[in-house]
């Protein structure tokens, strides 16, 4: 378990020399009062200080220096000028009680480690780590959560290689919580099956409807309801034909269109009009595939409402597809995924000024 990080040096915990300053600084302060003012019961703060940042066996070893120090510097005195037996039980009881706190600190320090470790796991389940190159795409992916402690929440990405060639998702599932990275989990299950399997995307986009309405059936049954209403993902589907071109096949589904970057500039691929999953018994009929040409070097860029509905302190919106044309027409190797990747996180975090609403995702993805 790590802690202390800010006091150490070259690797090693220099957390005892503070509590030895201190320590040393009492008893020398002791020393240099007149009689009528001693301050060697301030020993007591030293163990409650090395409470907060050092570990049991430190506060103890503390605690005990305290009591040695406190007798050594009391019986140095006249005996009209010592403190005695009083402020010898304060000493002692408050290095007690110092262990004892710190004992229940480093309790919590290890249940919220092994929950951030179980958050973690959830993390890489959901969101599963990317080979370099993974179905011939040049790819980079940052997720930001709303919520720090969370690490996961509703925002999924996946690349899935198979026989018909490699796809994309993209999604964003309504609310957070668990009940949204439940949701999420099991679109990206069902996206790694179809994805492999089905000959056409418009059959993958259906299976991923289908697998919407049984997980929000499956929950009903349960009694657990969706907390704003009926729950819905919105997501972009992409998918790479298998034999070597210059296009791509898009299903937009309530979601932000990807964006087309290139040295050359900045375009949006067609809106397409898709429906949400979960929400298709809506329409009157289920979202269209597009085909769209991509010159080589362009990289298709998506990303979440988190960046997006990115504002300042004014309330202005992150203008997103304004800030990459300039920046890509400043510097063209701004088109690589993974330095794309970065300036729109940097850039989102800038406008918004660190603070998020929501979680945001930001992917890139090329033919190599």
């Amino acid at each position: 378990m790590r802690r202390n990080e800010l006091l150490r040096f070259h690797g090693r915990s220099v957390t005892w020399v503070p509590l030895f300053l201190l320590l040393a600084g009492i008893a020398g302060a002791d020393f240099s009062t007149g009689g009528e003012f001693r301050v060697s019961s301030w020993i007591v703060l030293v163990p409650g200080v090395a409470a907060a940042i050092c570990g049991v066996w430190g506060t103890a070893v503390f605690a005990v220096l305290g009591v040695i120090t406190y007798v050594l510097v009391d019986s140095a005195w006249p005996h009209q000028y010592q403190s005695g037996l009083p402020d010898f039980i304060l000493v002692l009881l408050g290095g007690v009680l110092a262990t004892l706190a710190c004992a229940v600190r480093v309790r919590g320090e290890r249940r919220a480690l092994h929950m951030r470790d179980v958050a973690d796991t959830t993390r890489r389940t959901v969101l599963r780590p990317l080979p370099p190159g993974w179905g011939g795409l040049e790819h980079a992916g940052v997720y930001l959560t709303a919520d720090t402690d969370a690490r996961v929440g509703g925002d999924f990405y996946d690349i899935q290689p198979g026989p018909y060639g490699t796809r994309v998702l993209l999604g964003d599932v309504q609310g957070k919580g668990l009940s949204a990275v439940e949701t999420a989990a099991a679109l990206l299950g069902t996206f790694r099956e179809a994805g492999y399997h089905e000959r056409d995307l418009a059959t993958v986009a259906d299976r991923l409807e289908i697998r919407m309405v049984r997980h929000r059936a499956h929950t009903a049954a349960l009694g657990r309801p969706p907390v704003d209403g009926d729950r819905f993902a919105t997501a972009v589907l992409l998918g790479f034909p298998a034999r070597p071109g210059d296009a791509v096949d898009a299903v937009v589904l309530g979601h932000e269109p990807p964006l087309v970057v290139s040295p050359g500039g900045v375009r949006h691929l067609p809106a397409g009009g898709g429906l949400p999953f979960g929400l298709w018994e809506l329409g009157a009929q289920p979202p269209s595939v597009q085909r769209v040409g991509l010159a080589p070097g362009e990289t298709l860029l998506l990303v979440t409402d988190g960046v997006t509905e990115a504002r300042n302190r004014e309330g202005v919106f992150y203008r997103l597809d304004e800030e990459v044309a300039r920046a890509v027409a400043a510097d063209p190797r701004l088109a690589e995924p993974r330095r794309l990747v970065a300036f729109v996180r940097d850039g989102t975090l800038r406008h918004a000024a660190g603070r998020l609403s929501d979680d945001t995702t930001v992917f890139a993805v090329r033919r190599l």
